[in-house]
């Protein structure tokens, strides 16, 4: 990957979110250092309406998400639609996708403001679900898409198709539609591969298959995959970890790589995702059982 820097930034939004201990408090301490440094900054919570309107509309020209790995796939399905790239300031636990520590912004942003980074541009998925002819949903997914059984403890069975072919179907748990940045998320912990984050690979993943395709399998740069539920019983459909929405037997899911691209502030050289693979994996934050 080549790195590509960018002109400066003039008008920034700092996002926090508002379930993160101290976020809106860190938040305001980079808009008055912003503004203290000639750049015209606004802080606010990641879901005020007023703030992502004026990103929809262009206002600003970088978005500063303060909060977890989760507030960065939320920055992300707000700002690739704009265009807007995204500096990540982790006051989460794992912060996977993150680039400075809390205490470490006040050494990396004057690099940023001179233009000492570079943007990594990663794939996003453009996500429809479909009953019968009607289009009931349309999603960016920056991680992954599932399709899984509900409440009910009992397997579902996922057609794929991919590219309209048949390609099998799975009686699983789930089945998982991952980007190259959701391959280190649920894709990793249901045993898929770790892909590089330039790729524009979908990676499909099966979750508790029984006695159907156990493996992930990497589809071609510019595949699509349609997974449709036959289940007499509940069905959800996924996207990027929010709200579930219910399947209902014969619906459709359609994935794609999308038009939209997320674009993450880097001032690590482009190595750096395999340089911290071992940190990352070696301990999970999230429990008590690391040192």
């Amino acid at each position: 990957m080549t790195p590509n820097r960018p002109p400066a930034f003039k008008n920034i939004a700092v996002a926090a979110h508002p379930q993160v201990a101290e976020a809106l408090r860190e938040a305001e301490q980079v808009a008055v250092y912003l503004n203290a440094h000639d750049i015209q900054a606004v802080h606010g919570i990641l879901y005020d309406d007023i703030l992502r309107r004026s990103v929809q509309a262009g206002e600003f020209d970088l978005l500063i998400a303060l909060g977890g790995d989760g507030t960065m796939l939320r920055a992300g399905h707000l700002c690739a639609p704009a265009g807007v790239p995204i500096l990540g300031i982790n006051l989460g636990r794992f912060g996977f996708l993150m680039e400075v520590q809390q205490n470490q912004w006040r050494e990396f942003l004057p690099r940023l403001l001179v233009g000492d980074y570079w943007l990594e541009r990663r794939m996003m998925l453009a996500v429809e679900h479909w009953r019968g002819d009607s289009r009931l949903g349309v999603w960016d997914a920056l991680n992954e898409v599932i399709v899984s059984r509900g409440q009910v403890v009992r397997p579902v069975h996922l057609c794929a198709y991919l590219d309209g072919r048949f390609l099998t179907t799975y009686v699983a748990d789930g089945l998982i539609a991952a980007t190259p940045t959701g391959s280190t998320a649920y894709a990793l912990a249901a045993g898929g591969p770790i892909l590089p984050p330039e790729l524009r690979n979908i990676l499909l993943v099966p979750v508790a298959p029984h006695l159907s395709i156990d493996r992930a399998i990497i589809l071609s740069e510019g595949a699509s995959v349609s997974i449709t539920v036959e289940a007499d019983h509940h069905a959800v459909l996924c996207i990027d970890g929010q709200t579930p929405v219910d399947f209902d037997n014969a619906d459709r899911v359609d994935v794609r790589a999308g038009p939209h691209t997320a674009q993450f502030i880097r001032f690590q050289d482009p190595g750096y995702f395999y340089r911290n693979l071992t940190p990352h994996m070696s301990q999970n934050p999230s429990t008590s059982n690391h040192r």
